[in-house]
């Protein structure tokens, strides 16, 4: 019985030093105790309202405002804190990069996110967020303007892609971040590094 009121103590005290609305999953826990004493403990915050079950294997402690009262995570929060639960990398998905970066006015009907993990689902509430898997070499920039810049890239395609579109990139990332991508030809398909040669070679119309 002792160890298992320890276990909830260190879990509630982890639980109390993260920020309010920031999703958490029972593996990000076990240092606490075993999966299920932590299962257990979780279950019990539930029930006595502390914390709330988002989905499967996933709960936060919600942000409550005066005017809008429960404040749930944002999807991006979600979609890392699936994706952290194998160890996965996770990163914005090419349509939605695309927009951001002025490349397509399109936007996206429901969260989804590149991932370097399995692909997967989860509702929360009336919103479903989708983690998409992608191959690793869509992953390597993950997490950095570059990498979302190399997102969209693959999202429009070789009929797409100009040096143009190169063009608009330089101007909207920081020139450290545009290095970066400019000099990952290596994990690009032959198309693409064809178009970042062209606009080097100053074709900025040749699309």
């Amino acid at each position: 019985m002792k160890k298992q009121i320890s276990v909830m103590q260190q879990v509630r005290a982890y639980i109390e030093q993260q920020p309010l609305g920031k999703p958490f999953t029972p593996a990000m826990l076990l240092a606490c105790g075993s999966r299920a004493a932590v299962d257990q403990a979780l279950s019990r915050l539930t029930k006595v309202g502390f914390i709330e079950r988002m989905g499967r294997g996933l709960f936060v402690r919600p942000e409550v405002s005066r005017y809008a009262g429960k404040v749930m995570p944002e999807a991006l929060q979600v979609a890392e804190a699936l994706a952290e639960r194998t160890g996965s990398a996770v990163g914005v998905h090419g349509a939605e990069a695309a927009r951001r970066f002025g490349l397509t006015t399109q936007m996206q009907t429901q969260p989804v996110f590149n991932t370097s993990g399995p692909s997967r689902r989860i509702l929360i509430g009336n919103l479903e967020v989708r983690l998409s898997h992608v191959s690793s070499r869509k992953m390597a920039l993950a997490g950095r303007p570059a990498g979302m810049a190399l997102s969209a890239l693959w999202y429009l395609g070789k009929e797409e892609v100009a040096p143009a579109t190169i063009a608009v990139l330089r101007q909207r990332l920081p020139a450290e971040e545009f290095n970066v991508l400019s000099n990952s030809k290596s994990i690009m398909p032959a198309w693409m590094s064809d178009v970042f040669n062209r606009f080097e070679q100053g074709q900025y119309t040749n699309g």
